[in-house]
């Protein structure tokens, strides 16, 4: 199985969370995948200085900050097409409300990068399973908004504590068509249907552990699909 791994970055401020990116490469290979590392040769939104919060005043480019993640092995994706790859996924970070969607600005009302979306409803359209994690459930929403395709996604719980408001992320993806459905820590929301899987990771107020298990329970449905 080849999967390929969306990175927006890397950083969780301005691209992608460096933890689910790595726990996602574990959990792919844990079940027998082989990890294809994904970005786009274009810039991030912005630069974070990740200790303070504050915008540092410097440009940095969202395929050779990936390559951090995956000791530089990574593919642009204007190279990849669903014929590539078994399966995609995407961690979260902010990148993914930054740099593949304006999400963080604009909420439903957003852009996403054309080359993004391309992949995306490619992916569906051919009917390869798609794993967004944390917040990357907004990429999905945008790349399928408009298409006629209703696909179901969580982005966490109102129920439980999170550093995020839930409830207006869930209003934001139903405005682009998607049914949203509460999950905790302890679960995944899965589309069988669409054949896109979701789980809330960092979302929710989350132990390092905690992310693991979410992540190798998305992998493992993955695998499921799969077979």
């Amino acid at each position: 199985m080849k999967i390929g791994i969306l990175l927006s970055g890397c950083g969780v401020y301005d691209g992608a969370e460096v933890q689910e990116a790595i726990l996602a490469m574990l959990a792919i290979e844990e079940i027998g995948g082989t990890v294809v590392p994904i970005s786009v040769n274009k810039n991030q939104h912005h630069v974070i200085n990740h200790m303070t919060g504050e915008e540092m005043q410097e440009q940095r480019n969202m395929l050779i900050e990936a390559a951090r993640i995956s000791r530089g092995n990574v593919r642009d994706i204007a190279t990849i097409s669903p014929a590539d790859i078994d399966a995609l996924v995407i961690p979260g970070g902010f990148g993914s409300a930054k740099n593949f969607t304006t999400w963080a600005f604009s909420g439903p009302d957003s852009d996403i990068l054309p080359e993004v979306k391309l992949l995306l409803v490619n992916m569906v359209n051919v009917g390869k399973p798609i794993v967004a994690l944390c917040v990357s459930p907004v990429v999905v929403a945008k790349a399928l908004q408009g298409s006629g395709i209703q696909s179901e996604m969580t982005i966490g719980t109102i129920t439980s504590t999170s550093p995020y408001d839930i409830s207006s992320f869930n209003s934001g993806l139903q405005a682009t068509g998607v049914l949203t459905h509460d999950s905790s820590l302890s679960e995944i929301t899965v589309d069988r249907k669409n054949k896109i899987i979701t789980a809330p990771c960092y979302m929710l107020e989350a132990s390092l552990l905690d992310v693991h298990k979410n992540i190798q329970l998305a992998m493992q449905e993955l695998k499921n699909i799969l077979k």
